[in-house]
């Protein structure tokens, strides 16, 4: 039950926390544009990411889709890493750590997932 627990705890929150943060790069938030440009991104790169983050939050809450849930897991991981050698190559501080926050978020969910949202999908007989 307690592992039941801390899948879905962490699961909906980085879903949640992806799913606004897609909004902000789709929508063009100022907060966003300016983020991008402050650690060198080009303006595509921010809707490109909005567009798989959105895919990704999705992906780990739908039932099924053992394959793609995977997908969705590395891509996060491989999008966090980024933004965390970024901001820490933009010298930002204390908001470099964010994305390992994040990572380590991602990592709960994805040890503590059930064997039906695994990848070869694994159910009990």
């Amino acid at each position: 039950m307690a592992q039941r627990v801390m899948y879905w705890g962490s699961t909906v929150l980085v879903a949640a926390l992806s799913t606004f943060a897609a909004f902000t790069y789709l929508t063009g938030a100022p907060e966003a544009v300016t983020g991008f440009a402050h650690v060198g991104y080009p303006a595509q790169l921010r809707v490109m990411l909005g567009i798989a983050k959105l895919s990704g939050a999705i992906a780990l809450v739908v039932p099924g889709f053992p394959k793609l849930k995977e997908w969705a897991y590395a891509g996060f991981t491989f999008t966090w890493i980024a933004a965390f050698v970024a901001h820490y190559l933009a010298r930002d501080g204390a908001t470099a750590a964010m994305p390992l926050v994040l990572l380590l978020l991602l990592g709960v969910s994805y040890v503590t997932r059930p064997a039906n949202r695994r990848w070869p999908a694994t159910v009990p007989a």
